[in-house]
């Protein structure tokens, strides 16, 4: 054999195989896999111990000799240790004990702003055993009442900054003895600067095991507000397979080490702060870099000043950053990483070369869903994707994730006249993504919504592929290409994002209808060129006997009224952003009197559409509190990027 043929042979296989692992995606396969193997195994490990609750891996951090006194959280100037950690959230736990009876498994509702005092209150219900619920800062009136009374909370800590949340009204109500179920009224409390200088000042006491046994990984951890399609904010139960999942895998597969600082200023109500961000710095033993808010002009010298190695985001925050003016500073960072989700494909390969981002891990999920997808890419092959697997994972979840066909005119699946089941769809045609549940343990990977079993049962699709199966359904119309690279479409039916939040239309017109003036609102989401989501628009029917009576002031005045009692009802990115006023309502009914919001939303706030009908748009400048008028000129700084929303 000639000696030169090994050298050569070996030569020419370097880049074949090279060739097979980019086209099949082997190491990234066995990568993914690997990680969730051991995020597995590391949750079942947990329980087999009766160490399923997370405060025992605070505790193993903190009286670790390598961890103790290694950097847990930064905020605000402060750095705390993972021993410091532990004390605080003893100290927190004895104080909810003693002073407020707070017992194992107890649901204690949290309002709170992004803030040290979120993480210890937090990790101290977690360490007496109670399980913490998190309310969405932004509520406010209906919104906020509705979740308090559903986690069945007796106690609730609010933060003083969203104090004026809580107002006279809401206060007497939450004071009724009826309000839960008769069951006696809701204490809150004011985490004032006195109160935290009480808890901080309590003894630091441990519980016994006992008041944290007993937890299998289905069982619920947090409970984390979703608007899902009914309106109403609903309670995911978030389970603590969940929680070790979801911050055990993060932290493997981006990876987060001991030497990393991870930044996130997202809110810690959302599944993505407290799951991929505080729980995955917990569980790998790194350092979290905790914002107070999103700030697009300190976003970066925050990451700078914490020496951030990993940044996490949401679709709008690189948009935002994107639209700063260019500085010298746009790369003078130690940031390796982005993820997060959300991220659109216009703005993907721009983020990453301006600010000299070598990854982005964009991820897939929903709170109360049962699994998720990932895309970690450093390349241009998979950008813009929300999720990749190779033949290898797609082997091992075959039968696990399925797209299934749609009827978008219903929003129901197609299924076969014959057999009765749905239909799969083909690569790169869009329709349902759903996920594979246990159809004789349902609660073993979905737990659904507390205390909602109709909430929950929507979401289970039986009879999908095979008499008897079930099926998670997500809402989320999405496709995959033919190399398996997933792509997001969008939201099925009316419920349309915004500012990364899910927005009912039911809720908002609910809202829109109680004010004078009003006779109809038809609320939907339209389409605005260089924003993500969709921006809420309210197209309303006004009383025209009270424009008589009053002269034709009735419209102004309606708007005002209208703009005022929106911002103070609704979350700010709930409120519609643009007003449509005209006769157009009262034409988009069906037969059974339903109203109608394609042609609305095909149409959009693009005023040389509607000036056909006579209609005229108002839209609400960031900031203010009064609807004006937006015309072709508005229009025209839309499109030219020149006027923000």
């Amino acid at each position: 054999m000639n000696p030169l043929s090994v050298p050569a042979t070996a030569a020419l296989a370097v880049p074949l195989l090279a060739y097979i692992n980019a086209k099949f995606s082997l190491k990234y396969d066995i990568d993914l896999l690997q990680n969730f193997a051991v995020s597995v195994f590391g949750a079942r490990w947990s329980r087999s111990r009766d160490r399923t609750n997370l405060f025992y891996v605070l505790e193993h951090h903190a009286q670790s000799k390598s961890t103790a006194d290694h950097p847990f959280l930064l905020y605000q100037g402060k750095a705390y240790t993972f021993a410091q950690a532990y004390d605080i959230s003893l100290r927190y736990g004895n104080w909810l004990r003693t002073k407020y009876g707070v017992l194992p498994n107890e649901v204690v509702a949290m309002d709170f702003m992004n803030s040290d005092n979120f993480c210890w209150i937090w990790m101290a219900l977690w360490g007496i055993g109670a399980k913490p619920a998190f309310i969405n800062y932004n509520l406010a009136s209906t919104p906020l009442l509705h979740s308090i009374r559903t986690s069945t909370a007796r106690l609730v800590l609010v933060d003083p900054e969203v104090q004026k949340s809580f107002s006279e009204e809401v206060m007497k109500e939450l004071g009724s003895e009826t309000f839960r179920d008769d069951k006696g009224p809701v204490e809150i409390v004011f985490f004032t600067e006195d109160i935290e200088m009480e808890a901080r000042t309590a003894a630091p006491v441990r519980r016994p095991d006992g008041d944290r046994g007993g937890q299998e990984l289905h069982d619920m951890a947090i409970l984390i507000y979703t608007s899902g399609t009914t309106g109403l904010p609903k309670p995911a139960i978030v389970s603590w397979m969940k929680c070790r999942l979801g911050g055990g895998f993060i932290h493997r597969f981006l990876p987060m080490t001991k030497k990393d600082v991870t930044y996130t200023c997202m809110p810690l109500y959302h599944s993505s702060a407290a799951l991929l961000a505080f729980v995955a710095s917990l569980s790998s033993g790194s350092t979290l870099a905790l914002g107070h808010r999103f700030n697009r002009r300190a976003f970066f010298s925050e990451c700078r000043s914490y020496n951030a190695t990993n940044m996490q985001y949401v679709g709008e925050t690189c948009r935002y950053l994107l639209s700063l003016p260019p500085s010298p500073d746009d790369k003078n960072h130690k940031l390796q990483a982005a993820y997060g989700n959300g991220m659109r494909p216009d703005i993907w390969n721009k983020f990453k070369e301006r600010f000299g981002i070598g990854t982005i891990l964009e991820f897939y999920a929903a709170t109360e869903g049962p699994s998720g997808m990932w895309n970690k890419s450093s390349n241009d092959f998979t950008a813009g994707a929300v999720g990749r697997n190779g033949p290898l994972a797609n082997l091992v979840m075959s039968g696990r994730i399925s797209v299934l066909k749609l009827d978008f005119s219903t929003n129901l699946p197609v299924r076969d006249p014959k057999t009765g089941l749905c239909i799969p769809i083909n690569d790169n045609e869009p329709g349902e993504l759903i996920y594979r549940l246990n159809e004789k343990d349902i609660k073993a990977n979905f737990q659904g919504y507390y205390g909602n079993k109709k909430a929950t049962s929507s979401k289970i699709l039986r009879d999908v592929y095979s008499k008897g199966d079930a099926w998670f359904s997500t809402g989320d119309v999405m496709r995959h290409d033919n190399d398996w690279h997933w792509y997001f479409v969008d939201r099925i039916g009316d419920t349309f994002r915004w500012k990364s939040e899910n927005v009912s239309t039911a809720e908002v017109a609910e809202v829109l209808g109680r004010v004078e003036g009003v006779v109809e609102a038809n609320v939907y989401g339209v389409q605005i060129p260089g924003h993500d989501g969709r921006a809420g628009c309210a197209a309303l029917l006004l009383d025209q006997i009270q424009a008589a009576e009053r002269g034709g002031r009735s419209e102004q005045e309606t708007l005002k009224k209208l703009a005022s009692h929106a911002i103070k009802s609704l979350p700010r990115y709930a409120v519609p952003v643009f007003v449509r006023l005209g006769e157009t309502l009262e034409g988009n009914k069906t037969g059974t009197m339903k109203q109608q919001k394609t042609v609305l939303r095909d149409e959009g706030v693009d005023p040389g559409k509607a000036a056909g009908v006579g209609d005229r748009f108002y839209y609400l400048k960031p900031g203010s509190a009064e609807y004006v008028p937006f015309g072709e000129k508005e229009w025209n700084g839309l499109l030219g990027g020149g006027v923000k929303l």
